[in-house]
């Protein structure tokens, strides 16, 4: 089997774009219409899923059942007021779920089914995982997903879960201003070295529903990203919408049409308006707008001026700006610390945003980057990077975690029960140790504490289990490791119980060793390319003091001893249990689908046959002649009966039926073609045959001629050949006249297979007569005669023959 390969995917609330790791670079894959971008749809239909471009090229006649714009409901609840206002963008169903959650609820397979916005990702992730399998015909597993940057615990657990559903294997997920970064730095020749002042770009990312911002400092093999600012309600999209109201409240006023109230025309204006957006990045002129049968089957038709759109959207454009001085402020940094600001996203085209830019930077916008690429591009470095099968050059990358995090506890007496345990744009993977004493099980709870783009601050809930007093009923040391991971991800890694006792010297060294080094293994575990901050109490620092003392005194030493304790977990994300049942519905919808496909190709394979067939045996055509006309218009009336049954009772019938049916017809098709075919290759295969027993004939001429290549052989052996010539000739005379008088539609009493089997046997009889090799002469012995004193005559001396011999060499 092929190697593994390991892919990037940019995961865009509009399309995705899937990047590999090759030897040459990174590539970007095309899906199976040859686009690099796949658009983020998932459609229903009676029969089948429809994913990706067609799913969007059906958009608007199957608008209830096609379901788009789920990236910005994943992890999230139905009364969150966030979805609520998102919820008047989609045509689709959004309901409530007991839980409340979100279900959409399509029609699918006849029936009505509701699916989470983590089981419709995952169904997109089913085609991109599909799309890079068929592009790159290896098994896909491995893969880093591009994540916004402000995306939460929540958000990013349900986007693991959506991957997981459908079979992806994620190393991680990777912030997309991160990854841009990435793709930019990796290639970059002029960075400064370690030791120097690091060059720091800002990146702007303005796609089609959010903005991210961040700003990253690079030197030569590493980045490290500084801070980030980001808008989620802020995007290509707010122009669109802002555009298609203004042409609304036009169209009210000039033709009484109100599109709000039809969601299929409001639909098709919002499409209308995206050209024109586009168009606008290119041109200041007046661009007109015009739609066909638009409503109550009207045209309409308006236009707009650059200027005039930037009067529309100047909310959008003002949120933009805001953004922009949020990042300077963010990683302290003035305009002219910064080298360069490059931009990415579609939204960056606009001539507006980037003369924004320019006045809060004082740069003008860099595109250096692939505008729609840069993210998945990064990722796949990314992934190369962690996954063990690739080689890529070194880069560590050092990311951050954008809100702060604090942790709260049961408090003991004197204690203060709330902490910040990650202050925002801390360094991000990273692990923090804390050190409690307890004498019974209790828990922790982590929580956002600043404004976070999400209605609960909630984090998670831990549960320290098996806690209990010491023999002489103390509290016991417990040991917390409290991580934000490679996802993004806060969690309570692992709680620890330290317990000290008093023991003999030599065992006690033998054990403080084994202490250190599984201390060191933690730290190595914790790096992951990240620094490590063990944040121990003062009471850490007295137990190294007593070490101290303890070893000058060489008094009996302390044993210390590590005591995992179990965890009970209450966080974001579905339970394993859920997992797997919509593991094992995904793969039953896939199978669906597969199904369907295999139908619907036998349907076409019979549909293209009777076509085919039909064309091909009407007057002039290539099969005309080679069918008795009885025959033929018996064999037209069954192709246009069903053709007529193709379009009647069998437009949907089961795959063995259209097979069936084709291998009937095929029966009657297949004879004609083949007369066809033989008659054509027919005078081919003639001109060959005779063309031999000419070249056999000229030989046995040769022979009696007297030529000296023939000399060698025998009378007996020159008549063999002659015999099997003119008896060949004999053959191949009949044949031909045989075949020219069977009419074309009959099947000839000679195939091409006959006559050059004919050829072939004439050819064993001749061919190794002809060729036979002459005998080889013998070489009389030369004489030697020897001269008086011994030595022979006329031979060279020794010097003279190694003289000549080396001269032949």
């Amino acid at each position: 089997m092929a190697a593994m390969s390991v892919i990037g995917i940019d995961f865009g609330n509009e399309s995705c774009y899937i990047a590999v790791a090759k030897a040459g670079g990174i590539e970007t894959i095309a899906n199976d219409y040859s686009l690099r971008g796949t658009p983020s749809c998932v459609a229903f239909s009676p029969k089948n899923r429809i994913l990706g471009v067609a799913a969007k090229n059906q958009m608007v006649t199957n608008m209830k059942n096609t379901v788009f714009g789920f990236k910005r409901l994943l992890g999230r609840k139905f009364n969150d007021p966030y979805i609520q206002k998102e919820l008047k963008h989609f045509p689709y169903k959004v309901e409530q779920r007991p839980d409340g959650g979100i279900g959409i609820r399509v029609n699918y397979l006849g029936e009505d089914n509701v699916f989470s916005p983590e089981q419709i990702t995952a169904m997109l992730f089913t085609k991109l995982k599909e799309i890079a399998v068929n592009a790159l015909q290896t098994p896909i597993n491995d893969c880093v997903i591009s994540v916004p940057s402000y995306f939460t615990n929540a958000e990013r657990n349900a986007l693991l879960d959506a991957a997981g559903i459908a079979g992806l294997n994620v190393l991680r997920l990777m912030n997309e201003t991160t990854a841009t970064a990435l793709a930019y730095g990796i290639y970059k020749q002029d960075l400064p070295a370690p030791e120097e002042k690091p060059k720091n770009v800002v990146f702007v990312d303005f796609g089609h529903s959010s903005l991210q911002v961040s700003a990253c400092a690079f030197n030569k093999g590493k980045l490290r990203v500084l801070a980030t600012s980001s808008d989620p309600q802020c995007g290509g999209r707010d122009i669109d919408m802002a555009l298609a109201d203004y042409f609304c409240q036009e169209f009210i006023t000039k033709y009484k049409l109100d599109a709000r109230k039809n969601q299929r025309a409001f639909l098709r204006l919002l499409q209308e308006v995206e050209k024109l957006k586009k168009q606008m990045s290119a041109n200041s002129t007046r661009l007109p707008i015009n739609v066909e049968c638009f409503m109550e089957e009207r045209d309409v038709s308006g236009d707009l001026q650059r200027s005039q759109m930037e009067q529309i959207c100047a909310e959008t454009f003002t949120r933009f700006e805001r953004a922009l001085r949020a990042i300077l402020h963010n990683a302290k940094l003035r305009p002219e610390d910064i080298h360069s600001v490059e931009i990415v996203g579609g939204s960056t085209r606009i001539p507006a945003v980037k003369s924004l830019i320019e006045q809060v930077f004082n740069k003008h916008a860099s595109t250096t980057l692939n505008q729609d690429e840069a993210v998945a591009r990064g990722c796949a470095l990314q992934c190369a990077m962690l996954s063990p099968a690739v080689r890529v050059r070194e880069f560590s990358v050092a990311d951050v975690q954008p809100y702060a995090v604090r942790l709260a506890w049961d408090a003991a007496k004197g204690e203060d029960g709330d902490m910040e345990v990650f202050p925002a744009f801390h360094a991000a993977p990273f692990s923090k140790m804390l050190t409690f004493y307890r004498k019974e099980p209790f828990s922790v709870r982590a929580y956002y504490s600043d404004q976070i783009p999400f209605p609960d601050q909630f984090i998670g809930q831990w549960q320290i289990k098996d806690v209990q007093p010491t023999s002489e009923g103390e509290s016991q040391k417990v040991k917390l490791k409290v991580r934000v991971n490679i996802h993004g991800i806060i969690t309570v890694a692992s709680a620890s119980l330290v317990e000290k006792k008093q023991d003999a010297q030599n065992e006690s060294i033998e054990m403080e060793n084994t202490h250190d080094n599984a201390q060191g293994q933690e730290a190595a575990m914790d790096t992951n390319g990240a620094n490590v901050d063990q944040q121990n109490g003062p009471e850490n620092q007295e137990e190294h003091n007593d070490d101290k003392k303890d070893k000058t005194k060489e008094k009996k030493k302390v044993i210390v001893k590590t005591i995992e304790l179990p965890i009970d977990a209450q966080t974001h994300g579905y339970s394993k249990h859920e997992l797997n049942t919509y593991m094992e519905q995904e793969g039953k919808m896939q199978a669906q689908d597969r199904q369907e496909k295999e139908r619907a190709d036998a349907r076409n394979a019979l549909e293209e046959y009777v076509y085919e067939l039909r064309g091909k045996l009407s007057e002039g055509e290539s099969l005309h002649d080679f069918v008795a006309d009885d025959h033929r218009s018996r064999l037209v009336n069954q192709l246009d009966s069903l053709e007529q049954w193709l379009y009647d009772e069998g437009e949907d019938q089961h795959r063995q039926v259209y097979s069936d049916k084709l291998s009937e017809l095929r029966t009657e098709g297949e004879p004609i073609k083949q007369r066809r075919l033989e008659y054509e290759l027919r005078p081919g295969a003639l001109d060959d045959f005779a063309l031999s027993i000419q070249l056999a004939n000229k030989g046995v001429d040769q022979y009696k001629a007297g030529d000296i290549k023939y000399s060698h052989l025998s009378d007996n052996d020159i008549q063999k050949v002659s015999e099997a010539a003119k008896n060949a000739l004999n053959w191949l005379e009949t044949a031909r006249q045989t075949l020219a008088h069977t009419p074309r539609h009959q099947s000839p009493q000679h195939t091409i297979h006959q006559i050059r089997q004919e050829k072939q046997t004439f050819e064993n009889i001749v061919n190794p007569i002809l060729n036979k090799p002459k005998p080889k002469e013998k070489t009389p012995p030369p004489a030697n005669p020897t001269a008086g004193d011994g030595q022979p005559e006329n031979t060279p001396s020794d010097a003279q023959q190694t003289q000549e011999q080396m001269d032949v060499e």
